[in-house]
């Protein structure tokens, strides 16, 4: 990283998941599952879903207010809103665009969405520091939201035990020196875009009669090839990124993964040659909320006092494309 570039971090967090709960009993009724195997073959347990009249953006404002109580902001102070969603409100708006109305803001500020599916809050954090590194904006928005049981086939035993709502934000700002981004890397494997993905809903496949009979507009996975990837690029792009600052993996206090499959991040510790305990993990709550897993648990870590003043963590995530990347902190 750019030595002469202004230092930036996180000044507020905030988060927001829905009140309903869906555990892995209420499933054993709708599919031939079972608690036993989705938490021995997941970690997962539990995972939040959506009112019927709730969406994306109600979760993606609800964790921007929190987050902007945290930094002592006011909506006003923002100079950009990034919404990192795959599942928005509609095609069109950006659904950042919804939460910069819903925040009551008076300011235009730009406001768009980025898709890089469950890497999309790495991603965010990534474009949003960018353009405070070189003098831009002073308050950058990076919210990671997202509405997958809107999504999800809850007659594919293979992907709805796996997905919830919920949506986690933060406020980017210039930080003291030595302190926030320290190195990052990020990357996409495109050859692997057929493992992960909506089929149809856009202009390769539009939503007709067919499709839907078809249950196209819902989530597929293979999820022996994604299992592959994700404890391939884990630790790879770890140590790529600490490369960038001189740093082993040692050096780290906390690994603040994407919440996917615990049996990732064993693999990935072991690749890492770190204890397990300095993962934060929390998927057994929530499940995969894609965008939304490594703000939700940075918020449990920050709760739980793990993320600290001067502690040194990483971020990263994996998601359809293949999209990756990591990301090293100063708290």
């Amino acid at each position: 990283m750019n030595s002469s570039c202004i230092p930036v971090g996180f000044k507020g967090l905030g988060t927001c998941v829905p009140d309903r709960v869906l555990t892995n009993y209420d499933l054993e009724k709708m599919v031939d599952t079972s608690d036993d195997w989705i938490t021995i073959r997941t970690g997962i347990r539990e995972r939040r879903i959506l009112a019927s009249d709730q969406s994306n953006s109600d979760l993606a404002t609800e964790a921007a207010r929190s987050a902007l109580k945290d930094a002592k902001l006011q909506a006003d102070d923002l100079d950009l809103i990034i919404c990192c969603t795959f599942t928005p409100d509609h095609p069109l708006p950006a659904t950042a665009c919804i939460v910069q109305k819903k925040l009551g803001m008076r300011k235009p500020v730009p406001a768009f969405d980025l898709e890089a599916a469950c890497s999309g809050f790495i991603y965010g954090c990534s474009v949003g520091a960018a353009f405070i590194q070189n003098g831009v904006y002073r308050h950058v928005l990076v919210v990671g939201s997202e509405a997958l049981s809107r999504w999800t086939d809850y007659k594919d035993r293979n992907t709805c035990v796996l997905f919830g709502d919920g949506a986690g934000a933060a406020i980017l700002s210039r930080v003291d020196e030595g302190r926030g981004l320290l190195g990052q890397r990020l990357g996409a494997d495109g050859s692997g875009k057929d493992l992960l993905m909506i089929p149809a809903g856009g202009s390769t496949q539009p939503v007709t009669c067919e499709a839907v009979e078809k249950l196209s507009p819902f989530i597929r996975m293979n999820g022996n090839e994604v299992y592959k990837f994700a404890t391939r690029i884990i630790p790879t792009v770890i140590e790529e990124a600490l490369e960038e600052t001189n740093m082993t993996p040692d050096d780290l206090d906390l690994i603040i993964p994407h919440q996917a499959n615990v049996r990732i991040l064993e693999v990935a510790a072991r690749k890492l040659g770190v204890p397990m305990a300095r993962f934060v993990v929390n998927i057994e709550k929530f499940g995969n909320t894609s965008a939304a897993t490594v703000p939700l648990a940075m918020m449990d870590a920050q709760t739980d006092k793990r993320l600290v003043e001067g502690t040194t963590f990483a971020l990263v995530a994996f998601g359809g494309g293949l999209t990756y990347g990591a990301s090293i902190w100063r708290w």
